[in-house]
């Protein structure tokens, strides 16, 4: 069953800092669940030890909950800076362990996306919403569920009172139907 228009959608990480920050601690659980497994896997990648992974992880997090409350809204988005945070946490643990100064390591790269790049996201974003809103409802619902918010196929199953195959078919025939729908628009989307 589609939920029912009404309800709104999960509310933004910048949403769930802001009410951190007023003292609400439901949305700081809501933003942990929602942020540390990027932060955790970004660590274990680059540091390739888990408890050293899990120390970045928890760090950063801190170093957010710090900020929560002089956060300037519009500025850069929750999970970009604290992706930046955690990388440059790797980053000095890598080169203390490797014993060099820090002065004679190269900064690390912005990782900021240009304006060119925000703007063809955005342009795909946009076109992605339209085709997804031309689908057959339960088709678009299956794969926003999946391939945006994230949810694996018995949770799907679960929130659309579905069995898990007709999950599997739902997604499967919408992502036949964005790409037949996505097709004419590649090269203007910056993906040829």
């Amino acid at each position: 069953m589609p939920m029912p228009l009404d309800v709104p959608p999960d509310p933004s990480d910048e949403v769930l800092l802001a009410r951190f920050a007023q003292g609400d601690r439901a949305a700081a659980r809501a933003l942990t669940l929602r942020l540390t497994p990027m932060v955790l896997g970004l660590a274990q990648r680059m540091l390739g030890d888990r408890a050293e992974a899990e120390d970045v992880a928890q760090e950063a997090m801190l170093r957010l909950w710090k900020l929560a409350p002089d956060w300037r809204s519009g500025e850069a988005r929750v999970s970009t800076w604290l992706y930046q945070v955690a990388r440059n946490l790797c980053t000095d643990r890598l080169r203390r362990a490797r014993g060099q100064s820090l002065d004679g390591v190269p900064e690390p790269e912005d990782g900021a996306r240009s304006v060119v790049e925000e703007m063809q996201l955005a342009e795909r974003a946009r076109a992605l919403h339209v085709a997804l809103s031309e689908l057959p409802d339960r088709q678009s619902e299956a794969v926003r569920l999946r391939h945006l918010d994230g949810l694996t196929n018995p949770e799907i199953a679960v929130r659309m009172e579905i069995s898990v195959e007709a999950v599997e078919s739902l997604t499967a025939r919408g992502k036949r139907a964005l790409a037949a729908r996505l097709k004419g628009t590649r090269a203007e989307l910056g993906l040829s």
